[in-house]
This record gives C-alpha cells, structure tokens and sequence, in this order.
C-alpha cells in the first residue's frame, strides 16, 4: 500500500530545472540569437535608399500619385511631414516616367486640355472663358520650366475688340512667381518671362507685363533707372569687359606668371544709336570739262527787209564799216543762256541765234547709320606682382621687374587693348607685390573634412554592430554554455574538525529522515487499515492485483 502511494506522487520539474536538465538548450538558443542578429544587420545594411519623387504636391495630385504607385506595385512612405513622396532610389526614373505618361503631376493647374470637355451649345462668353483658363495653365506650365521657380498663377486681360480704333484696348498680363527656397532669378530671367507672355499672346506689349514674386516685390522693373539701360545691355558692357581682360591676362601670364596679374577695364559703350544725311554741293568747274545737263538753239533768218531808215543825219547816211572778223559767242556760265544776234545790212536780210546751254551742278548725298554698342573710351588698370629669384644664401625672395621689361609689358597690353589716344583711353600698369601670393590656403581640420565625418559614421555603425554581437557572446551565450556544459567540481579536502563537525550534522540529518520515514510508514498504515474497515473489497482487489503482478 505505502508503494502505490509513492508510486502515485509525481514529481513536477519548474522550467529553470528543464532548462539545466537539457545542456543543449543553451547553446541553441544562443546561436539562433547570433543568427538573429546577423540576418537583421544583413536586412538593415540591404534596406532600400530612398530619394525625393515629388515634392510640395497638391493634396489631389499627391493622391493621384499614391494611386498610382500602388497600381504599379512600387513601395513608398512619406517624408517632411507628408510634403514630399519617397520612392527607392532605383526607380525614382521610371516612376517619374510613367506617372509622366498618365499626365501627372497636373500642378494644380489646367491647360488645353480644359478645351476636350466642351460640352454642345456652349456660349461664345464661357468658350472664350475656358480659351483665356486654358491659355494662363499653359503660361504657367512654361514658367514653371524655369528651375528656380518652384510655382507660377498668370492672369490675362485680354479687352473685347472693338470696331472703333479710338475705343480699342491693349492687353495686359500679370505673373506671381514663388522660388524655390534659396533661390533667385536675375533680371534677364525676369525680361525672359515677360517676352515669353507677351509672344504668346497677340498685341501683347512686354511694358504691360508684370512679374511679381511670393514676397511682393516686383521684379518687372528695370534697375537702371533713368539711364535706360536694360539687362541686355549691362550683360553686353560686362562681356566686352570681360574680353579685354581674358586677352591682357592670357599675353600676359606665359611672361609673368598664371597667378603674377591682375587686369580691370571699364568700358564706357556708346548705346545709341545715329543716323547722319549730308547734301554737299560743290564749285562751278571749267565748262570745258563739265557735264552737259540740255542745250538749246534757236535761229531766224529774214530776207527783203526794209533798209533802215530815219532823220536823215550823219549817222544814218553813213555806209557800215567791213568787219574784220568772224562774231563768235563765248561760252556762257553754269545754267546762263548765250544769245547771239547777228544782223547784216545791206541787200536788206536779217539773222539771229539764240544758243541755251544747261551744266550739270556737282551734287553729293551721304547717309550713315551708327549702330548701337561702339566703345566710346576704355579705362584699363594692371598689377604685376614681383619676381621671385634666389638670393645668396638660397632663399626666395621677390624683386620688382625691370623697367624694361615693365615697359614691355605696358606696350603688349596696349596692343591688346587696341589703345587709341583719340579715343581718349588711358592704360595704368603697376608693379607691386600681391600681399597674398605666397600665403598657404587654410585646410580644414580632418574632423571637418566631409570625406573623414561620412567614413566615421559608416565605422561606427558597423562598431555598434559589432559591440552587440560581442554582448550576446559574451554576456548571454558564454555564461550559459559554462554554466551547464562543465563538468561537476571536484569536493575539496577539509580539515579533521570540520570533517567531524559534518559527520555529526549528517547523522543528525539522517536520524530525522529516518524519523520522518517512520511516522510516514505508520500514518500510511493507519490510513490503509482504515480504508480496510471501510472498504474490505477495494482491497481485496488491490491485494489480487499485487498477486497478478508478482506472478
């Protein structure tokens, strides 16, 4: 009966206990931790980088876009507080590509393609409505080309047409640019923008243009002032500049030095723009030799004439003297008529002839048209820095260049900058040692350098990494291999006292095992006589099956 007590109480293991009783169990536990940390070092390191697809979108085009991308299967999160979509560095190119060919971004605006939906029996004012819509959604798609301009609104005023040309009207147009942050455009960005309206759009003045950007500074107005230069023509003087100085320094540098001169010019440019008419007019010249414009002649002849006659006298009953030779006309001046009368008296006839002669007058016209950008005068300033030599001792030093060699140097830059003392140009070359030539360029420190921050990051991630997988090691996988994996210490030697001191404790222990042994026997035996009394066929089985087992 006592054994079938025993036999019933069944000894429950807590886990701690498992664990010790398998020595496995560590180990595997441990390499599948280092296993663990392995594959998530690996899937971190092989983590996609992503890059910026869009950014600054239209909640309806950020829509659209997200769409699309999970139509195309192509994973993407947001960054910047949901300002811009993210996509894997792979596939920004194609993604861009394809969402390009579905028409998206629309940059919330809308061009032509407002006229595709144009419903029957529209009226001319709402078609000439979507005409304008659709006209200033293109202007601003254009606009928004321009790489620092991030938005653009364009607003038109076109005015009706009218059939009275003092009651016609010109258009207008107004632009609100917004930059991107950090950026600018220039003023021939700004002219650019505002010829690109006005080309667009018919009558269109680029005056009437305005262009403002998202600070309300407007940037339609000319910086020159009343002196009327535009941006056209500043960027002209700069290149002229510019040119003189490239070809003083370039004849220059193989004699002195790359880094041994320093050229300015200023140019003062003639901007206007002359047209001159001269009509000259010159002296008679010898008959003989000049032109003849038209001449005329004209002669009569009258025969049986009347003898003259009159008071009888002294004079009229005189007989006419015999000539002594021929009448002839001289030559008559520029533009005079010679007339020449020829009268014979005698058997009564008479002659006359009239001879008009006409000169050409000399007669010269010059037009001259002076095209805008000449060079009125041109200012030119040079430095050349000191020679360096060697001295005695064989340290550098710096000597000024001789004045021969100096003056060299003054003629070739005058022959470069085509100098002209009519012009009035004026050339300055001085010799004078740069206070900056020989000193060092500053370095930044190596704990500054983006080359050596970026390698630090990298080593340490992979030190961190590092530092983890040695923990584990070390402070988990290590100790519980050691712990149930060695082999049982041996029992130290222990002195004659102590030994005894034990030997007794034993007995001690043993004489109150066996006691507890004794009181278990007997309240075991109580217990069965009791179920005995009770129960007398219970254990008459319980003695037949102990009777069958023994068999």
């Amino acid at each position: 009966m006592n054994s079938a007590v025993m036999g019933a109480e069944v000894k429950k293991l807590s886990p701690l206990e498992q664990l010790r009783a398998n020595p496995r169990l560590p180990l595997m536990i441990g390499a599948s931790l280092a296993v663990a940390a392995i594959a998530a070092f690996w899937l971190w390191s092989r983590a996609p980088d992503y890059r910026v697809l869009y950014s600054n979108l239209s909640d309806r085009d950020g829509g659209a876009i997200i769409a699309s991308l999970q139509q195309m299967n192509i994973p993407y999160k947001f960054a910047e507080g949901g300002g811009a979509v993210l996509v894997a560095a792979d596939q920004v190119h194609e993604a861009r590509l394809r969402l390009a060919s579905q028409g998206l971004p629309k940059g919330g605006s809308v061009g032509f393609e407002l006229m595709d939906n144009q419903k029957f029996g529209t009226s001319q004012f709402a078609e000439q409505i979507n005409y304008q819509r659709a006209l200033e959604g293109e202007l601003a798609r254009s606009i928004e080309s321009i790489s620092a301009v991030e938005s653009a609104r364009v607003h038109l005023a076109i005015p009706k047409p009218s059939l009275f040309v003092r009651d016609q009207q010109k258009p207008s147009a107004s632009v609100v640019l917004t930059m991107h942050r950090g950026r600018a455009i220039d003023e021939g960005q700004v002219s650019a923008i505002a010829h690109l309206i006005s080309s667009s759009v018919p009558e269109l003045n680029p005056k009437n243009v305005t262009v403002v950007d998202q600070g309300g500074n407007l940037l339609s107005t000319p910086s020159a002032g009343n002196r009327g230069l535009d941006a056209s023509q500043l960027k002209y003087t700069q290149e002229i500049e510019q040119s003189y100085i490239h070809r003083i320094e370039t004849i220059l540098q193989p004699i002195v030095g790359a880094n041994n001169v320093r050229a300015q010019v200023a140019a003062d440019i003639d901007f206007s723009t002359v047209e001159h008419t001269d009509e000259k007019y010159s002296p008679n010249q010898d008959p003989t030799k000049a032109a003849i414009r038209s001449q005329q002649t004209s002669e009569s002849n009258q025969q049986g004439a009347t003898p003259p006659g009159g008071v009888p006298g002294a004079l009229s009953n005189q007989p006419p003297t015999t000539p002594v030779a021929p009448i002839t006309t001289p030559p008559a001046a520029n533009g005079q008529t010679n007339t020449s009368t020829t009268r014979s008296s005698g058997a009564s006839s008479n002659t006359r002839r009239d001879v008009t002669t006409n000169y050409e007058v000399d007669h010269a016209i010059r037009h001259v048209q002076q095209g805008a950008g000449g060079i009125k005068r041109l200012s030119v300033a040079v430095v050349v820095n000191y020679r360096g030599s060697l001295n005695a001792q064989g340290k550098p030093v710096s000597q000024a260049l001789p004045a021969a060699q100096l003056e060299q140097v003054k003629n070739l830059v005058r022959e470069a900058m085509g100098f002209s003392a009519d012009r009035g140009d004026s050339l300055n070359v001085v010799n004078s040692q740069f206070a900056s030539g020989d000193l060092p360029t500053p370095e930044l420190p190596l704990w500054r350098q983006p080359e050596n921050i970026s390698l630090a990051k990298m080593i340490g991630q992979y030190l961190l990494i590092a530092l983890l997988v040695l923990w584990l090691w070390f402070g988990i996988v290590r100790p519980l291999m050691r712990k149930h994996l060695a082999p049982p210490a041996a029992p130290e030697p222990l002195a004659d006292g102590v030994g005894e001191k034990l030997s007794e404790e034993k007995v001690k222990l043993s004489d109150e095992a066996l006691q507890r042994q004794t009181d278990r026997h007997q309240s075991n035996m109580q217990h069965a006589q009791d179920i005995a009394e009770k129960d007398p066929r219970l254990v008459a089985m319980v003695i037949k099956n102990w009777m069958g087992n023994d068999e």
